[in-house]
């Protein structure tokens, strides 16, 4: 137990934060705040694992700020709050990072570098960055216990992602299919419809787009469209690389078509094209003109403008079955090319833009591939067969033309899949276009800026793509997943219940296929002709398996023969590995003796990520009484942020959905961006980014977290900006570091230790019951706020107490009683006050700054041991006592801070220093309860803000002019067109009514017949100056000032600037509070009368025995404020 408190010579948050980091660790603080709540009700916190292959930014101490604040708050509250760790090992950002570091593609592995020493390299770089991400955790004073972090390449991780999938397949919830899906060809894999909308994905691009002229086959034609020269119908793509796929064109049948004759704006031929009719100005716009006869249809090269005619209309349907010319002739689909190059009918199709004619390539997208699927006859994909037999598009896996693409073969359909420098001048698009135009068959090209998806991690464009792939169907159970989203508590709301919501309502089913190598493999093993197949859920299961597979001669050994089956040892676990280059080697038995092997896709890495609640306890292999009794499931909160709607949050909820049909998470709280200051994206490339290294160690944790929620809402973007981590260290901290440090100097002194028993509620001064009342009402605030996991809301109210009440009010308004006056009651009551306010503000901010907080917290006990606890993270969360809460105590002191703002407002607008005494205020009131709440802290306001008399008066009209007026602002969207009655009834407004409207904060009036009830925001009420006074009104509270100034009032101001001067030289000259002085004054005709009548006045405040006023004196300082020149010299006696 210390004897005085300890104190210190500046702020330095960094080194606070050192201090206590090394304290936690010394005292094993973290590990006590779960087991002291051994036996408490189990708070669930899920940790969104981070991929260690990457550095850590800012935006990841706002994520850890927010995921800390609540278990903290919980853990005071009295849970036990056991937080795991996490990695994210698998997936695209570590394969990637792997070969640009190795220098290879996707093509290499299995080649250049087998799969096994790729998967090494995968492991090896995946927790490269872990002590740096430890370092910003420990140094940001994020508590999750890093010591047994879930790590999803470990085998009992997997294990439980297999159990998890075979529970899905047991389902019927797992199926394989050949579909159109979004692929990357720069990542080697497709994507998932939950991937393809992360934030970001989707950018607009700017692209050569073309509107193909496609001949039809004369003898297919209808008798309304039969002529002697060849018709064309239009079709527009944006992707024209896909048009060498071409195999329909897709027409709406209750679409209104027109046939149009016309010139083609490149070779000039006479051309006879189709296209929608609501289309054609669009399409025959710029330099074309309508003519009505076919004579004017006159037009030759040289002429500027080209002349079209509208023939006829005609509906779709009646186009449907004509045939026409392959547009681009490389090569026909090798399955039934008889019913390719036909017109067939869509549903989908729409003349929003484009032609009402779809060019359909069934091979390169979904609903091509649906209608074309849908046809009678079908009509057929353009598939090839490869050197291996199999059908393939034109278009290979790495996004490049095969040989049957004559002229483009070999070159990428996308100029953003070359590396950097190596892409061609034109690109595929551009040439396509190129070889159109001088063909007669591109009535248009142009550029179009639109929105095309780009690769989350690639950030390069998607082809859609035709894979095999394995899928969950999210579609059979994406009605329950809804209605479970609308039992969780999403903040904000808007995110649940719109972007969330709404991707549930619409929800795709899950592409699971990933067709790589460094990830947890799809346990499924089929015989070559797909007929039968095995979910493995375990490697209990495995083993069995293996067994058959042997006694039937398919295998030799067990590969996992070392493992014992039933022993959860992590030295059992790491015999085995279940990565795709070990269970690869597997091959099992089906039940009708066919050998069966692995599908070779890995699962999507989110599904590993969404497996964590799980996963991180091996269930179901161990720690089953974790999840089925719900002590570890489903989260009672959990937080990332809000791109993590397509991402982790999404996957948690479809598994536990489909698995437990149960919610994995309560309360979810999704956090914007972390912007530059100008609201712009961070990045390197742009320079903007801040470092968080840097900002902790410049300004401390405490500081940079306060700022964060404080600033704005978790769900908000925040702008981050230094200087308002700067301000926040400035105006909170040092506010309370002051207050902290004006307490220790005066506490020290009087060895106040709280030793005394508590003074009694009703004996306190009314100061302290105030401040203790507004304590009381702080507590229940925060402790709902935090409820609600509205953090901001709770820092807001704790950093205005702290600074509006406690420090700007309670400790100025107080000051002398902790300087003056004997070691009793009064003086005992201000230092228990203080105390008891400090102690509660460090415990209800210690969620938010834990470090400060607990060193205010420590420092506090240190001398007092009123609390047995060893951090403040381990104390109670404060408790509101209703019976110390008085609100119209609360009140009354409101009116006094109210009509104080007010009164210094009014002098700053003068220009007269508070030190300058004045007479009066007058104030009027309407009621009697407001004129007894106003004299109850009169003298109050008279010494806050300088002067004499206050004068509360029941009816001021003679004295205060009041004046009214519309407040249009509001006026207008509450009465629309009667807006101009109520103005002028407002305007006509006299002073009673202006009276009467501000006692009962509302007035009716009579417009047109009807009763109109108008509240006060609806005008604006001020006051006229009156001469020698000034006014200002807020609200319903008017004050006037009285700003003459007599001679009497003039001298008490000087000897009030006089008795600062001198306390300032007092401090600076290193003197003691009790030292006592001799003040020696130059002589100066302005000072003398002030001296002289304020001498008792000036001596008590200064502790001084004497002070002389010399005609000469050459020591001292100089001395100069309004009319005064004068030098001062003071002396210890």
């Amino acid at each position: 137990m210390s004897l005085k408190f300890p104190d210190y010579k500046g702020l330095n948050l960094p080194n606070v934060a050192e201090c206590i980091l090394n304290y936690w660790q010394e005292k094993d603080i973290f590990s006590k705040s779960i087991s002291s709540r051994e036996g408490g009700k189990p708070y669930v916190f899920f940790e969104g694992p981070p991929s260690a292959n990457g550095l850590p930014g800012v935006h990841h101490v706002l994520a850890r700020t927010i995921k800390d604040i609540f278990p903290r708050y919980k853990t005071m509250k009295g849970y036990q709050v056991k937080r795991k760790a996490g990695w994210d090992t698998h997936g695209l950002p570590i394969e990637l990072g792997v070969e640009k570091e190795l220098g290879i593609t996707k093509e290499d592995i299995g080649t250049k570098i087998s799969i096994e020493d790729y998967n090494a390299a995968c492991r090896k770089a995946v927790m490269r960055y872990t002590d740096i991400w430890n370092d910003l955790t420990e140094k940001m004073g994020y508590w999750v216990n890093m010591d047994d972090p879930y790590v999803t390449y470990q085998p009992k991780y997997m294990e439980s992602v297999w159990w998890l999938l075979k529970q899905i397949y047991d389902k019927s919830l797992l199926y394989k299919g050949y579909t159109i899906q979004p692929y990357s060809p720069k990542a080697g894999t497709g994507l998932s419809s939950h991937e393809l909308n992360q934030p970001g994905t989707y950018q607009d691009v700017t692209d050569t787009t073309i509107v193909a002229q496609f001949k039809t086959v004369a003898d297919s034609l209808p008798n309304f469209l039969s002529q002697d020269t060849p018709v064309y119908f239009l079709a527009w793509t944006t992707t024209p690389w896909t048009l060498p796929s071409n195999t329909a064109l897709t027409v709406g049948p209750k679409i209104d078509y027109v046939l149009v004759n016309s010139f083609n704006q490149y070779t000039f031929e006479p051309i006879s094209v189709v296209l929608a009719k609501s289309l054609v100005t669009k399409q025959f716009s710029g330099k074309y003109y309508e003519v009505d006869h076919n004579e004017e249809l006159d037009f030759s090269s040289i002429d500027k403008k080209i002349p079209y005619q509208i023939v006829k209309s005609f509906k779709g349907k009646d186009l449907v079955g004509i045939r026409y010319e392959q547009l681009l002739d490389y090569v026909l689909p090798h399955d039934h090319p008889e019913n390719a190059f036909r017109v067939i009918s869509g549903d989908f199709v729409t003349t929003e833009d484009g032609t009402g004619i779809v060019h359909t390539a069934p091979t390169f997208g979904a609903d091509d591939a649906l209608v074309a699927k849908q046809a009678e006859p079908e009509v057929p994909p353009m598939l090839v067969k490869d050197e291996n037999g199999n059908l393939v598009p034109l278009v290979d896996l790495q996004g490049k033309f095969r040989s049957e693409v004559t002229e483009f073969a070999g070159r990428f359909v996308k100029n953003e899949y070359y590396e950097e420098g190596q892409a061609p001048e034109k690109s595929v698009d551009v040439e396509i276009a190129i070889k159109l135009k001088t063909e007669n068959k591109a009535f248009k090209v142009e550029k179009y800026k639109h929105s095309y998806p780009n690769c989350w991690r690639t950030d390069k464009p998607i082809l859609y793509y035709p894979l095999d792939s394995w899928f969950i169907k999210v579609t059979d159970i994406k009605d329950r997943m809804h209605d479970l989203n609308n039992t969780i508590n999403w903040k904000p709301k808007s995110t649940g219940e719109g972007r969330f919501g709404n991707w549930l309502a619409n929800a795709n089913d899950w592409n699971l296929s990933r067709s790589r190598y460094w990830g947890i493999p799809l346990p499924i093993w089929r015989t070559e002709d797909g007929k039968e197949e095995k979910c493995i859920g375990s490697v209990k299961e495995l083993k069995v398996e293996m067994k058959k597979s042997i006694d039937s001669g398919l295998m030799a050994t067990d590969i996992f023969a070392d493992f014992e089956v039933e022993n959860m040892s992590d030295d059992n676990y790491a015999k085995i590995d279940l990565h795709k280059n070990i269970v690869d080697q597997i091959v099992l038995v089906s039940d009708s003796g066919k050998p069966m092997h692995r599908e070779s896709d890995l699962i999507d890495v989110w599904f590993d990520s969404g497996s964590m609640p799980y996963a991180q306890w091996h269930y179901p292999f161990e720690n089953k009484v974790l999840i089925e009794k719900g002590q570890s499931f489903p989260a009672d909160f959990i937080a990332e942020g809000v791109d993590q709607t397509r991402g982790w949050f999404y996957t948690l909820h479809a598994i536990g959905t489909m698995v437990f049909d149960s919610v994995a998470y309560k309360n979810v709280v999704s956090n914007g961006l972390v912007l530059d200051k100008n609201g712009i994206k961070m990045s390197k490339r742009l320079g903007n980014a801040v470092d968080p290294f840097e900002t902790l160690s410049n300004y401390g944790a405490d500081a940079t977290r306060w700022y964060m929620i404080s600033n704005a809402n978790p769900w908000d973007n925040l702008k981050f900006d230094l200087e308002g981590v700067e301000e926040v260290k400035r105006k909170f901290f040092g506010t309370l570091y002051n207050t902290y440090s004006f307490f220790t100097l005066y506490a020290n002194l009087d060895g106040f230790s709280y030793k005394e028993d508590d003074i009694k509620w009703e004996e306190r001064p009314e100061i302290d019951r105030w401040i203790l009342s507004e304590l009381n009402t702080l507590i229940e605030k925060v402790d709902t706020f935090y409820e609600d996991y509205e953090p901001t809301k709770a820092a807001r109210v704790i950093s205005d107490f702290t600074q509006d009440y406690l420090s700007n009010w309670y400790v100025r308004l107080c000051r002398r009683r902790f300087w003056k006056g004997e070691y009793e009651q009064d003086k005992i009551s201000a230092y228990q006050t203080l105390y008891t306010c400090m102690l509660n503000i460090a415990k209800l901010s210690a969620p938010i700054a834990p470090f400060f907080m607990e060193q205010l917290y420590l420092d506090l006990n240190s001398v007092t041991q009123k609390e047995s606890f060893e951090s403040v993270h381990l104390s109670n969360f404060p408790l509101c006592n209703n019976s110390q809460v008085d609100k119209n105590l609360e009140r009354k002191m409101e009116n006094a801070q109210e009509i104080t703002s007010l009164v210094l407002s009014l002098r700053a607008k003068e220009k007269i220093k508070v030190r300058q005494p004045l007479q009066k205020i007058m104030i009027p009131v309407s009621n009697e309860t407001q004129r007894s709440e106003i004299q109850a802290v009169s003298d109050l306001i008279k010494s806050e803000v300088n002067i004499k008399e206050i004068q509360v008066l029941e009816d001021a009209s003679d004295i205060l002019i009041k004046q009214i007026k519309p407040n249009f602002k509001v006026l207008g969207p509450r009465f629309g067109r009667h807006m101009k009655a109520v103005s002028q009834a407002i305007n006509n407004f006299g002073s009673a009514d202006i009276k009467k409207f501000e006692q009962n904060q509302a007035f009716d009036i009579e417009i047109n017949g009807e009763i109109i009830t108008l509240q006060l925001s609806d005008v604006e009420i001020t006051s006229k100056d009156i001469e020698g006074w000034l006014v200002a009104t807020s609200g319903p509270l008017t004050v006037a000032l009285d700003i003459t100034i007599t001679e009497d009032l003039k001298e008490e101001g000087t000897a009030r600037e006089l008795v600062n001067r001198i306390q300032n030289l007092r401090k600076d000259s290193g003197l003691e509070l009790t030292d006592r002085i001799v003040v020696s004054l130059l002589s100066n005709k302005h000072i003398v009368n002030a001296v002289n009548s304020n001498i008792d006045y000036i001596k008590t405040e200064t502790l001084s025995d004497e002070v002389c006023i010399l005609n000469d004196l050459d020591k001292g300082i100089d001395v100069e404020f309004d009319e005064i020149n004068t030098k001062l010299f003071i002396e210890k006696i």
